[in-house]
């Protein structure tokens, strides 16, 4: 058993175990409600786009801290679809060559 960065145990490699999300909340924490549905149905388009698309890209692709990706998932986990979903986009905007990046976390 091999133990992460912050001391937890880990069955598996450090590279898997150490997850720098690892704070992030989880989607099985919110209450199945239909006011949460909107909300349900971007973070799991999101969480897919992290799965799938995002481990295509290399490690340094992001400027900002937390990535693009992590910053709307918690945002609208946070605030709800309505406001979520523009301040990710704003996000997504904002990364281009004229902006610097760095750390950017969700209010």
């Amino acid at each position: 058993m091999e133990t992460s960065a912050e001391g937890v145990s880990c069955s598996e490699p450090i590279e898997a175990c150490d997850d720098a999300y690892a704070h992030e909340p989880r989607l099985r924490d919110l209450p199945i409600k239909l006011s949460n549905f909107p909300r349900i149905f971007f973070l799991l388009l999101i969480r897919g786009y992290q799965m799938s698309f995002a481990k295509l890209l290399p490690g340094d692709t992001c400027r900002f801290y937390p990535s693009c990706s992590h910053y709307a998932y918690q945002y609208i986990y946070k605030y709800g679809a309505l406001k979520g979903v523009p301040r990710a986009i704003w996000r997504v905007l904002r990364c281009n060559p004229f902006n610097p990046g760095g750390f950017d976390p969700v209010p």
